[in-house]
């Protein structure tokens, strides 16, 4: 395994984990806290981190071509972390407690289209 290839699957799994506790925790609290958009942020930042390792290591060519679904779905997963972390952050600024005890619907539904490309590149990883 290339140094490439490792820095990018231990930075995603890594985004896996944050994201993770961020989202079943806030779940769990029944509320949006602080913590948790900090969470969903430093998740962003290491699945972004390691999709740009991954799409450098796929343009090399040195592990085959790009998965088109794989491609598609992880950028789409990426612009919905965005959106998700800001409007956590919006929603936390607000101080309205109905959209603070609500967020967590929306926390959900992305970690769930979050799992399609993060599952589809475990597969395709396997031999």
């Amino acid at each position: 395994m290339s140094t490439s290839l490792g820095i990018a699957i231990v930075a995603i799994t890594l985004a896996l984990v944050f994201y993770t506790v961020g989202v079943w925790s806030e779940r769990g609290a029944g509320r949006l806290r602080a913590w948790h958009v900090v969470m969903f942020w430093i998740g962003l930042v290491f699945d972004t981190t390691g999709t740009t390792v991954m799409t450098q290591i796929a343009r090399s060519g040195t592990a085959g071509a790009a998965n088109p679904v794989h491609a598609t779905t992880g950028a789409i997963a990426i612009a919905l972390m965005m959106f998700h972390a800001v409007w956590a952050t919006v929603t936390l600024a607000s101080h309205d407690e109905r959209r603070i005890k609500a967020f967590h619907r929306l926390s959900i539904a992305v970690w769930l289209i979050w799992l399609v490309p993060y599952v589809i590149g475990m597969f395709m990883g396997m031999h």
